[in-house]
């Protein structure tokens, strides 16, 4: 390999950058681990800024963290065993225990003097390994210290080598692939024998005159969610560099990878990548394992998500659900009508479901004396554990503000109200509602004004709408035992039919039906949409602020009547 190569040299320009990030965060061994076996073989020396580890003919040597986590960033660097190591492996890894045990492994795999060392990595879940990749590196890792990290949360495990992304897993658990999710894992270094396998296929055996053997480690930076360590203990969602609010920041807990990284990602793996488990036709016969055939499922997915076309039409996007007749499609499926009588109201449902997206839609509420009735628009998957994602719009006696209310329910449980009066009129126009629904949060916007977010907090416990794709709703319906004034006013016959208008539609999101898969998979599509990762930038958070200070009138986080017991976790969290 050229040293001219203009992407080696910027890769040894971030894994310098890299260095002094970590000298400024990194943990103490005293602190962080444990030393587990070798017999005084392992030594933290420098008051705890440096562990080595060291092997001999007798016996090798490792170290634990104290604490478990549940996903998280996993930092350390390495100085490894340096010229003939042949036969050594030492390791970097997280895991559980028992036979169904989770594993995230890296293992540096000794040479001969003169050859480079090999990087193996493998990732378990609930007991089941053979994912093997397997690297050469580009520079010396026995001369210097250079950082290896682990990031690991919900939706992907990512193996970093001085801040370069070499493998990414992606949480495929929906085409069947198991996933580490639910298991506390700690982090485990060891430096050991292996010489029946580790070099050359076990050819090359470890010459013991060389011994001891040594690795050096520093700079540990351990920041993730800490678990439960046992079943009688309780958890606490907090970080191991500074409590809750470390954790709630961390860059890792959404972290995938942007178009510079997996750009870099694909030049290691075809310059420096030896073996892939994805290609190794012999080994699996009947075919290799599902999630080494993204590119066929993309292709499928892909399909699905151009249905979710960008200039919607009520014809081709949606379908009148009930209503006998009271819906209607006009202007050529521009314009969609709902109305209520004293006998039915009508309602009309998106044709495709979506796992995450962008739904935009105008509408122009019931005018005049509207109590009682309740419009709506809303994203809603099935069952009794159901996702769903509520805008509700309450009617008004004539002169009284309509009361704009929003819910969220994961996994069945709701309970999560705000509600708002609005600044404008929203009878006498057509005025911009949107939900903007991303593995990272929910955001309530009107006419672009986020009015509420929602963060996936999953992490700390609290249940996000991530997996069930959801459908898009709207209705109008007769709700007048409650929407106006809390039931005290009742829905005044003599004004119907009540009328509410749509248009606009507008659905950006990650489509499936019937017989396409939905699958975080398919983002890639969208990975220049700016719904997939749109959060509020520091105008938005001013926008957010001033409409809940002076708009909202129901906030189920500080109900403290209604919640006794204390409110949500949530409530104690960032809102942004």
């Amino acid at each position: 390999m050229s040293s001219s190569s203009p992407l080696l040299m910027l890769l040894q320009i971030s894994m310098t950058m890299v260095f002094l990030i970590m000298a400024v965060s990194a943990g103490n061994f005293y602190k962080d681990v444990d030393i587990t076996w070798g017999d005084g073989r392992a030594k933290i020396l420098n008051g705890g800024k440096v562990l080595t580890l060291s092997l001999d003919k007798f016996s090798g040597s490792g170290f634990q963290s104290k604490n478990e986590f549940l996903f998280g960033r996993f930092d350390l660097q390495l100085k490894l065993v340096p010229a003939n190591s042949a036969g050594t492996v030492t390791t970097f890894f997280l895991t559980s225990h028992g036979s169904a045990h989770d594993e995230i492994d890296f293992e540096f795999l000794g040479n001969v003097s003169g050859q480079p060392y090999t990087v193996h990595t493998n990732i378990y879940a609930q007991g089941k390994g053979n994912r093997e990749q397997q690297f050469r590196l580009w520079f010396d890792p026995t001369a210097a210290f250079h950082t290896y990290s682990i990031i690991w949360n919900p939706q992907h495990i990512i193996f970093l080598v001085d801040n370069s992304p070499i493998r990414i897993f992606n949480n495929n658990e929906r085409i069947g692939v198991s996933f580490p999710r639910k298991q506390p894992m700690r982090l485990h270094c060891s430096l050991w024998n292996a010489d029946d396998w580790a070099t050359q296929g076990g050819r090359i055996k470890t010459d013991w005159e060389k011994s001891p053997f040594v690795a050096s480690y520093r700079n540990i930076n351990l920041n993730g969610n800490i678990a439960c360590s046992s079943p009688s203990s309780s958890c606490s969602s907090r970080s191991s560099k500074g409590g809750r609010d470390s954790f709630k920041s961390g860059a890792w807990k959404n972290q995938g990878l942007d178009d510079k990284e997996r750009n870099r990602l694909r030049w290691i793996q075809s310059k420096l990548m030896i073996y892939d488990y994805c290609q190794d036709i012999s080994r699996f016969p009947m075919g290799v394992p599902a999630e080494c055939r993204p590119m066929l499922i993309r292709i499928v997915f892909l399909m699905a998500c151009l249905m979710a076309a960008t200039a919607g039409n009520f014809n081709t996007d949606t379908t009148i659900t009930w209503g006998d007749g009271r819906g209607k499609i006009l202007n050529g499926g521009q314009l969609l009508t709902l109305s209520l009588d004293n006998y039915s109201g009508s309602g009309f449902e998106s044709k495709n479901q979506y796992l995450y997206g962008r739904f935009d839609v105008q509408i122009k509420l019931v005018p005049g004396n509207s109590a009682g009735t309740v419009t709506t628009f809303f994203l809603s998957s099935q069952g009794t554990a159901h996702d769903e994602i509520d805008f509700e719009f309450l009617g008004n006696v004539s002169g009284q503000p309509y009361t704009v209310h929003t819910n969220i329910y994961a996994q069945g449980k709701g309970n999560k109200e705000q509600q708002f009066r609005l600044w404008f009129d929203p009878t006498a126009a057509f005025h911009t509602y949107s939900i903007v629904w991303n593995p990272q949060r929910i955001i309530f916007l009107v006419d672009n004004s986020p009015i509420r977010v929602f963060n996936n907090y999953a992490a700390f416990g609290i249940p996000f709408p991530t997996s069930l794709p959801m459908k898009m709703y709207s209705s109008l319906w007769n709700a007048d035992d409650w929407a106006t004034q809390g039931g005290r006013v009742k829905t005044d016959w003599t004004k119907a039919p009540f009328v509410a208008s749509y248009r606009n539609l507008n659905i950006n999101a990650n489509s499936c039906n019937a017989t396409t898969l939905c699958s975080p998979n398919s983002l890639d599509a969208f990975r220049t949409a700016a719904w997939l990762n749109q959060g509020l930038d520091s105008k938005g958070r001013n926008r957010l602020r001033w409409v809940q200070s002076k708009f909202m009138i129901y906030d189920y986080c500080k109900d403290f009547a209604r919640f006794p017991q204390g409110v949500s976790a949530e409530c104690k969290l960032s809102r942004f």
